[in-house]
């Protein structure tokens, strides 16, 4: 990253910007940095100024604690700042309930696309990810980073073998070195059920996006964000799943980003 902004509480949020146009601010999830979305970037920046940070924790970025969701809004407000005083937000997974928490905290935001964003609501996954909840804090309490980041990637779906593969592996440490933002993270799903209430507050346009090859509470998960939010609007990609390709989602970006 070859910038930096400072966030109100004076944190330095690391970020880059390509491109010119209308300012886009992309926003990664859970054991993720920006790079994790810069090929999505790559694909955006002929049309738009495309900003990749790394989230308060991760990569370039500061850490002032303690840690609050209010915080990771104010350093999108920064970014926004920095790109001009109004964007384009678009957000994966976990960071998709971010950039909805900010749209409807009422920064400057032109609009709001989010992929996939994993609440809990149609999957009977609300008792998993309360006991989640417990066991991460207590993990991470106790320094057990490893720990951690397995019950991650067991709440995620991965086999038992495929995590031992993965402990054994180069990008373990990695992992462990952002560890404790699983906990932002977690604190942004807001105990993982649909924020109705909250979404019904968002004026600016929201398109919420899911893959046709994605588990079906996924996609009603989508669907009820669209549903929630007064301009909202639910799309399907076919093919495609969590791990959703920046050739099929860029397209569709770029067609709501300029309308």
């Amino acid at each position: 990253m070859d910038k930096q902004t400072i966030s109100r509480d004076g944190t330095r949020i690391a970020y880059e910007r390509t491109g010119q146009g209308p300012a886009v601010v992309l926003v990664s999830g859970a054991m993720s940095t920006g790079a994790t979305v810069a090929p999505l970037a790559a694909r955006l920046s002929d049309r738009f100024g495309v900003i990749v940070y790394d989230r308060r924790g991760r990569g370039g970025s500061g850490d002032t604690q303690p840690y609050a969701v209010a915080r990771e809004v104010e350093d999108l407000a920064a970014l926004i700042e920095a790109a001009g005083d109004e964007a384009w937000l678009y957000g994966i997974s976990s960071g998709g309930a971010l950039v909805l928490e900010a749209a409807a905290s009422g920064l400057p935001v032109r609009g709001v696309a989010v992929y996939e964003t994993p609440y809990a609501d149609y999957g009977g996954g609300e008792p998993e990810r309360a006991e989640y909840t417990m066991n991460l804090r207590e993990a991470l309490e106790q320094g057990r980073r490893g720990d951690a980041v397995e019950l991650f990637l067991r709440l995620t779906g991965l086999a038992p073998g495929v995590i031992a593969s993965a402990r054994e592996s180069p990008m373990w440490a990695d992992m462990e070195a952002i560890a404790p933002t699983l906990a932002y993270d977690d604190a942004v799903m807001g105990g993982g059920l649909v924020p109705r209430e909250r979404l019904g507050s968002i004026p600016a346009p929201v398109l919420s996006l899911a893959g046709g090859a994605s588990p079906e509470w996924l996609r009603r998960a989508a669907e009820a964000v669209a549903e929630s939010a007064p301009r909202g609007t639910y799309r399907t990609l076919e093919d495609q799943n969590h791990m959703v390709e920046p050739q099929v989602l860029a397209p569709v970006l770029a067609e709501f980003f300029g309308s």
